[in-house]
């Protein structure tokens, strides 16, 4: 199974003009981010992209009060794009059941039909914003995927998860894709995980994404995709009074993205054998 890491345009503030020569030079195998704020440039975007060699992971974030017009909307403008996968920060926290439940009904109906694989983030706000509901709504919807971005889980339930949890544990089976910033119990990003102060924080994410990856490897995936996203203001903390930002992101996101490359290679060199989910 081949670890594609991709660079999120996040960081630039979706930006991607002048930025992809420097992803394809880092290593990256392509980028993560919404399709561009003007659909004029999509083709453009598509064709920058297959100069510089570089895949799409496209994101949808849907917006009330109707989630499931504004999801068919952008799951189908990104679609065009020939994204590898789509990542979508799904529903709302305050939706009802039923309507969380007919939201992921016609979700999968679309996914289905346009034959690209959707990974629903585990994101604050949204309608997987704890282990628990989020638990409850996979086990209605057999097929649905997650896109794992556990350090939201910390700010909401202001602790660490616990892969033991079962709630957790069907979380990590259901995860196709993750996105590498590491919480901390209260908040949803350490300011630099090189820190040795954070190092317990680091390896008890590493330890959940490599668990995701030995699934998918039992499984039979051809690949596993991360995109390391440790972000800009409010994520990045900054120092009082003048506004400057604690660490370099670029530095941040390169030495996550390199980490996990290495601890994944010694994952697949360990062989350990997986039992299927």
């Amino acid at each position: 199974m081949k670890l594609l890491v991709f660079k999120s345009l996040w960081e630039w503030n979706g930006i991607w003009q002048g930025r992809l020569e420097q992803t394809a030079e880092s290593g990256y195998a392509g980028v993560e981010y919404t399709p561009p704020a003007d659909a004029k440039e999509d083709r453009t975007f598509r064709r920058a992209l297959d100069e510089m060699n570089l895949q799409y992971i496209a994101q949808v974030v849907t917006r009330g009060p109707d989630h499931i017009t504004s999801f068919r909307e952008q799951v189908l403008r990104a679609a065009d794009l020939q994204p590898l996968l789509i990542n979508s920060h799904s529903a709302a926290d305050r939706m009802p059941a039923e309507a969380q439940y007919r939201f992921f009904e016609e979700a999968l109906r679309l996914e289905e039909r346009i034959g690209i694989p959707i990974a629903h983030e585990t994101h604050r706000g949204r309608a997987f914003f704890t282990p628990w509901q989020t638990a409850a709504v996979l086990r209605q919807f057999p097929e649905l995927k997650l896109g794992a971005d556990f350090s939201h889980w910390c700010a909401v339930c202001e602790r660490m998860p616990d892969a033991e949890d079962e709630d957790v544990h069907l979380c990590l089976q259901r995860s196709i894709h993750i996105h590498g910033r590491v919480g901390y119990p209260g908040g949803p990003q350490i300011s630099d995980p090189r820190a040795p102060e954070y190092q317990e924080y680091v390896n008890r994410f590493i330890d959940l994404w490599l668990t995701i990856c030995r699934q998918r490897l039992a499984a039979g995936a051809p690949i596993m995709t991360f995109t390391p996203e440790f972000g800009p203001a409010p994520y990045l903390q900054l120092l009082p009074f003048t506004g400057q930002p604690v660490t370099d992101l670029w530095a941040v996101n390169l030495w996550m993205f390199q980490t996990f490359e290495q601890r994944y290679r010694e994952m697949l060199s360990e062989d350990v054998p997986v039992s299927q989910p």
